[in-house]
C-alpha cells in the first residue's frame, strides 16, 4: 500500500440527504446541519494540524461547499479532482430510496449496501475502486480530502487494503473525518 497519511472527510448533510434521494452525479445544497457539520470539520482539523498538507476535493457542488466552510481561515488551496466525485447512479439519481426499494425489494433485503451494484446505468463499486487507487497513487505527500459517502467508502477500503466489497462494513455519516495512516484507519471528532 504505502499510500501517504490522509484525512478524508464526508460533505455535511444536503437537502436531497435529508428527504433521502440519492444524489449520485446530481446535486443538492447544504442544509444549515450540513453547514454546521463542515464548521465542525474546520475545527477538527485545525485541532489536527494540517499546515502544509495539499487538499483535494471533489468538484461536486456539496463536497465544493464543504471544503470552503473546511479551510476557512487556513491558508490552502484547494485542487479539484473528478476522481473524488460519488459513485454514478445512473437512472436513480435523483430518486427517492424509498421508492426504488419499493420497486426492487429484492435488492433491499438485507443491511448490505451491494445494490450500489446493480443500478440500472450506474458506475458500480469497481469502477469507483479503479478510480480511488489511482488518485491515492497520485497522492503527493499528507492530504486533506474531501469527498462523498461510498467514494470515501471506497477510499479507505484501497488505503486499508480491504476489497471494495467491505466498504459497507465501514462506518459511514455525514461530515465525518478520518484519519488513515500506514493502513489503519480512525474516525476523529
Amino acid at each position: 500500500m504505502g499510500y501517504p497519511e490522509f484525512l478524508i472527510l464526508r460533505h455535511g448533510q444536503t437537502e436531497w440527504n435529508r428527504q433521502g434521494r440519492l444524489q449520485g452525479a446530481l446535486d443538492s445544497p447544504l442544509t444549515a446541519l450540513g453547514q454546521e457539520q463542515a464548521r465542525r470539520q474546520n475545527a477538527i482539523l485545525r485541532d489536527f494540524g494540517v499546515d502544509g498538507w495539499h487538499w483535494f476535493c471533489s468538484p461536486q457542488g456539496r463536497a465544493d461547499c464543504t471544503a470552503g466552510f473546511a479551510a476557512q481561515g487556513m491558508p490552502v488551496s484547494i485542487k479539484h479532482d473528478v476522481r473524488l466525485r460519488e459513485i454514478g447512479l445512473g437512472d436513480w439519481a435523483g430518486r427517492l430510496r424509498d421508492e426504488i426499494a419499493a420497486e426492487a425489494p429484492h435488492l433491499f433485503e438485507t443491511d448490505d449496501l451491494g445494490w450500489y451494484n446493480h443500478v440500472p446505468g450506474g458506475e458500480g463499486l469497481l469502477a469507483v475502486e479503479h478510480r480511488a487507487k489511482g488518485f491515492l497513487a497520485d497522492l503527493p505527500g499528507p492530504s486533506v480530502i474531501v469527498t462523498h459517502g461510498i467514494t470515501s467508502r471506497v477510499i479507505r477500503c484501497v488505503a486499508q487494503g480491504l476489497p471494495s466489497e467491505a466498504f459497507d462494513t465501514l462506518c459511514g455519516g455525514q461530515g465525518v473525518v478520518y484519519h488513515i495512516r500506514d493502513g489503519v484507519s480512525r474516525k476523529l471528532s
